[in-house]
């Protein structure tokens, strides 16, 4: 029996939402905690190398600088990091002298250093102007006899240094963005296969309430396991039940009609008695009342145990050619045929006896009613079975179709019957979840229509 997919897989208050969410939520938090706490370290160890390296350099510049007797700066050679050859490459060095006497570096094509940072002989170090924007400098003064405080200042712009700090961070953006989404989909992975045996028990109930299996069927995981053994004893209880219920049904049936029929017997021989006539009348009436109402209730604990039973399947098309024929020999003056297109699937979950006790009291009424066919049909619109039962009778008003649904109702007292039929038809209807619609026909034409809506399959069967 064909069926579609399980609503609510991807929904807000599924399990696997739920988990993808939790998932995602501790992916991004650790992602961000790993973000943040890695940009912090690489800032402050760029930040520690930067200010190690630039103190190296000026105590290298300070060892390289020669005063002379006539207050002249002279150096051996140049600095070892070759960035300070190059004209506004970042890295720049001055001395100076108090005299005005300085000396730059080849990178210093423009501006000064500010010289307030070499204050006494201890390297001491800020952010100052520098010849291309704000720079970190370093700077220390060493005291020359005769020619006075020399002045050693090295820096190096603090773009560089942002800059070195911000490519990091971009280049570590992609790579845990990438970490996250390979975190996310092995997630989803995870996911997918550590529910999957919940998806087969989903199919499994699917299968066993569309009637295609009797019992919970396949192989799961140990924590399901057990769930499923104890649906499976439920299953074969119920079914016990069921059979039970059935049973009993028929004995109850059987000890109180011999009964009713004793009654029945002595009231009809009282009617001859004219003394007795009216007794007679009266017990003859009870009695008819109680035999409808022992047959309606007995029908409905029927159809109510059978309903509440998992694993049945019947098919409409196996139960109708009996049903037509014994149809054709009470109504031999109706022509009966069913309309059923090739291929149509007419399996449905009801049980055998009460799907053709349905159909059978539907055909039997429009039968007693129709002038001279009776068609029923068969389509799946939206993927629900629907029968319609079709005669070409006078039809019933709207107030009518409400009457004849009452217990022990006979619109036409010559027509044979108990009037219970339409009661009991529809409470197995109900009793299964069906829809049932008794009206005027839906092409327009002369007599009744009773449409059955079998509900559509609401989940997949699929493993």
């Amino acid at each position: 029996m064909k069926a579609s997919r399980a609503p609510g897989r991807w929904q807000w208050h599924s399990l696997r939402v739920r988990i993808m969410l939790a998932t995602l939520m501790w992916v991004t938090l650790g992602i961000g905690g790993v973000w943040y706490s890695a940009t912090r370290l690489f800032a402050k160890h760029v930040e520690q190398s930067y200010h190690e390296e630039l103190e190296v350099h000026i105590k290298e510049l300070a060892a390289l600088v020669q005063v002379g007797s006539d207050g002249r700066l002279t150096m051996y050679r140049p600095l070892s990091d070759p960035r300070y050859l190059v004209p506004l490459s970042g890295f720049y060095w001055q001395v100076s002298l108090d005299n005005g006497e300085t000396i730059r570096s080849a990178s210093m094509t423009r501006g000064r250093l500010d010289e307030s940072v070499a204050h006494d002989s201890s390297v001491h170090h800020h952010v100052e102007s520098g010849p291309t924007g704000p720079a970190i400098t370093y700077g220390l003064v060493r005291k020359v006899p005769v020619v006075g405080d020399v002045h050693y200042v090295i820096a190096t712009d603090e773009w560089l240094l942002d800059e070195t700090i911000a490519r990091f961070e971009r280049e570590l953006v992609v790579w845990l963005a990438a970490l996250a989404a390979a975190l996310g989909a092995t997630g989803m992975l995870l996911v997918a296969f550590g529910l999957r045996p919940l998806d087969r028990l989903t199919a499994a109930t699917a299968r066993l309430r569309s009637g295609a299996a009797e019992r919970l069927e396949g192989e799961y995981p140990s924590e399901i396991a057990p769930l499923v053994a104890d649906l499976n004893a439920f299953i074969d209880h119920n079914r016990t039940t069921v059979e039970r219920a059935r049973v009993e049904a028929g004995n109850l049936a059987h000890a109180l009609r011999t009964p009713l029929a004793v009654i029945t017997d002595e009231a009809e021989r009282l009617s001859q008695n004219a003394r007795t006539a009216e007794a007679s009348s009266t017990l003859l009436a009870q009695s008819q009342i109680m035999v409808q109402q022992i047959e309606y209730q007995l029908a409905r604990v029927r159809s109510a145990a059978s309903a509440r039973g998992p694993g049945t399947a019947s098919r409409v098309g196996e139960a109708l050619p009996p049903l037509l024929s014994a149809m054709r020999r009470l109504h031999p003056d109706t022509l009966f045929k069913a309309t059923i297109p090739e291929g149509l699937d007419t399996t449905v979950p009801m049980d055998a006896i009460d799907l053709s006790e349905l159909l059978a009291i539907l055909l039997d009424n429009a039968g007693k009613w129709s002038s001279e066919t009776v068609t029923i049909e068969m389509d799946r619109p939206a993927d629900a079975l629907q029968i319609r039962i079709v005669d070409d009778g006078p039809g019933l008003t709207p107030e009518e179709i409400t009457m004849a649904f009452q217990i022990g109702t006979r619109l036409d007292p010559v027509m044979p019957g108990s009037g219970l039929g339409l009661a009991i038809a529809q409470d197995i209807a109900a009793a299964y979840g069906l829809t049932m619609h008794l009206g005027a026909r839906s092409d327009g034409k002369h007599g009744l229509e009773a449409r059955i809506t079998f509900p559509s399959p609401s989940a997949d069967t699929s493993p």
